[in-house]
């Protein structure tokens, strides 16, 4: 879907709001630990004040469900953004109220002003039309920057936008819409998707719409083992999803009559128990002894991906090959980390636990694209309509 970027309206000297994804990990101190989202942010913010716009920044902080709850206040983003951007960054204690409209009115052009939680009305999630109402109020264009938050349709991704006549993307959220198109649009071939972590129903529906996109796929972490017992192989103790051993067979199927190359674990690493030192050797995939659980993908199955993954025009990755926060099953998705970024094809990786294994095994920065969204990035490989985006184009 083509939306207009931030560059396409004018906002000099306009009220303009800015969703953004300041949803960051803090101290107990209340300090900012990770401000990766925030820097993310700041090409959009720096290109409001070079051109005189008021800016109005809201994002949410956790999940405080309706209520105030001082821990979850965005008042450090407000300190470490002001730090960042070397400008001082005005904050008001709430994002709707006679307050926040003093505090709006007295923004000079080029001033930034970031609002409360708004998660501290539960307005907002519930996407309530008089809450988007009074956030339009404040504003004379919309511009969400906020992919992580893109698949979410609450008042300040998708009601707002019913009330503000210009709307835009900012350049986080063009440059993540840009990145996704190459990969599942317009990809150069051949096209390899990774799929891993936990479990085969949070990846169940990007399967299906990937399996008609992606010349091939690979599949490890703990999701692998629904579709080796859907093989009919044993795999011991290691998490199986019951529920979803036929599903995963019929994506087997489904994959080879779309001529996609869908490829399992050929060893895996075998453990007695998820812990350091539990580890029990490398297995064949289709004969994990029954006391043991697999825990990451083996050594033959990491070169098998390797070559895949070497010789890829396109590359999309979510989700880590085993355990690799402990380094007895860490080897598989640091080996997928390390081919993804030796790689001469295009590659783009989303998701948490995919950005914390590129980040810990030292290639993040040989990665093409790595999203800011977990749901949404998800949500897209599903070929879903993402409501933060469509509404920018209402």
């Amino acid at each position: 879907m083509a939306v207009k970027s931030i560059r396409d309206v004018v906002i000099k000297g306009k009220r303009v709001f800015f969703r953004f994804d300041f949803n960051v990990p803090l101290d107990d101190a209340g300090n900012v630990k990770d401000d990766t989202r925030i820097r993310r942010a700041l090409p959009t913010i720096r290109y409001a004040i070079d051109q005189g716009a008021r800016s109005i920044l809201a994002s949410h902080l956790g999940r405080p469900k309706g209520e105030r709850k001082p821990e979850m206040s965005l008042r450090p983003v407000a300190l470490k953004l002001g730090a960042l951007i070397g400008q001082e960054v005005r904050f008001v204690d709430d994002c709707i109220g006679p307050a926040v409209r003093e505090a709006v009115s007295a923004l000079p052009d080029g001033g930034i002003l970031l609002l409360e939680n708004l998660r501290f009305h539960a307005g907002e999630t519930k996407n309530d039309p008089e809450f988007a109402r009074e956030l339009a109020s404040l504003v004379d264009v919309y511009v969400n920057d906020a992919f992580g938050t893109a698949h979410r349709a609450h008042a300040s991704t998708e009601g707002i936008a019913r009330y503000v006549k210009d709307k835009a993307a900012g350049f986080l959220m063009k440059e993540e819409l840009d990145s996704l198109a190459r990969a599942l649009s317009n990809p150069e071939k051949p096209v390899v998707a990774i799929f891993g972590g936990a479990k085969v129903s949070d990846k169940l529906e990007a399967l299906k719409n990937l399996i008609t996109r992606m010349d091939t796929i690979l599949i490890g972490g703990g999701m692998a083992n629904t579709f080796l017992r859907a093989q009919g192989h044993p795999v011991g103790r290691s998490a199986v999803e019951e529920d979803l051993i036929g599903t995963a067979a019929d994506v087997l199927t489904a994959a080879n009559a779309k001529g996609c190359s869908l490829l399992l674990p050929v060893d895996v690493v075998a453990g007695s128990a998820i812990a350091a030192g539990a580890r029990t050797g490398p297995v064949d995939a289709a004969a994990v002894p029954e006391n043991d659980m697999a825990l990451d993908v083996g050594p033959k199955t990491s070169e098998l991906f390797g070559k895949e993954i070497a010789r890829a025009g396109t590359i999309v990755w979510n989700g880590p090959m085993g355990v690799f926060e402990i380094q007895d099953f860490a080897e598989g998705t640091k080996a997928v980390a390390e081919a993804v970024a030796a790689a001469k094809g295009y590659s783009v990786v989303g998701g948490g636990d995919t950005i914390r294994a590129v980040t810990q095994f030292g290639v993040a920065d040989r990665i093409s694209y790595i999203s800011t969204g977990g749901g949404a990035f998800m949500e897209f490989m599903e070929g879903k309509t993402l409501p933060g985006v469509a509404a920018l184009d209402s």
